[in-house]
Order: C-alpha cells, then sequence, then structure tokens
C-alpha cells in the first residue's frame, strides 16, 4: 500500500486525445503546465490545428481547453473552444472526458473527429 501512495503522490495527469482528419487519426498527449499560452497546436493533416492545453501541476488539473482551428490563410480561423472544469474523476484508469466530437468548417465543410481520455487525476 505504501508504494501505491508513493507513486501516487508523484504521478501526472494525461489527456490523450485522437485527432482524425481525411481518414488520418493523428494522437496527441497533454500534461499539466503552468503557462497555457505556450502549448502549441499540432497540425492535423494541413487543414487544421488542435491545441489541447492542460492547466495544473502534476496530478492537480485545475482546468483543460481544447482548440480547433481551421488552417487558411491569412490566419487560422477558431472552429471549437471547449474548457472543462474540474471536478474530474480521478485515478490512473483512463475515461473518456469529450466524448465524440465531429467538426465541419471552411467552404466544403471538412470534417474533423476526436475524442479525448483523462487520466492520472488526484482526488
Amino acid at each position: 500500500m505504501l508504494t501505491a501512495c508513493a507513486l501516487g503522490a508523484h504521478a501526472t495527469a494525461v489527456l490523450r486525445c485522437e485527432v482524425s482528419y481525411a481518414g488520418t487519426t493523428h494522437p496527441i498527449t497533454a500534461r499539466p503546465v503552468a503557462d497555457p499560452y505556450g502549448v502549441e497546436s499540432v497540425d492535423i493533416g494541413g487543414r487544421f490545428l488542435f491545441k489541447p492545453v492542460v492547466v495544473g501541476r502534476g496530478s492537480r488539473v485545475d482546468y483543460i481547453l481544447l482548440y480547433a482551428y481551421l488552417d487558411q490563410d491569412p490566419r487560422p480561423v477558431m472552429v471549437q473552444e471547449v474548457k472543462y472544469l474540474p471536478p474530474f474523476r480521478s485515478g490512473n484508469k483512463p475515461y473518456l472526458l469529450t466524448g465524440e466530437q465531429h467538426l465541419y468548417a471552411g467552404p466544403v465543410e471538412r470534417e474533423l473527429i476526436y475524442r479525448c481520455w483523462l487520466r492520472g487525476v488526484a482526488p
């Protein structure tokens, strides 16, 4: 029991997302950060940008932000912004936080699909 408690004290929360576009799935992992502004967006097939932001420290999660952008000139256009607030389910077993999301954007309504699991949050 002592070993489990010691490991739990040093665990880090993890948000794992699967983002799909045009038949390709991109696995994306996000861990807690103190500064949400330093998190970079991930290119999804040259059409979308996806940015998961987990704000907190270690196994404590203060909030989660998810951003999806249509990547176009002269600058990306936000398609969705989602904010998740505590309480979050605790434990190391991942659970589906977002459900499956379908977003449509652009002149021909391109589809971005994503879902995210969260694990490692302290009670």
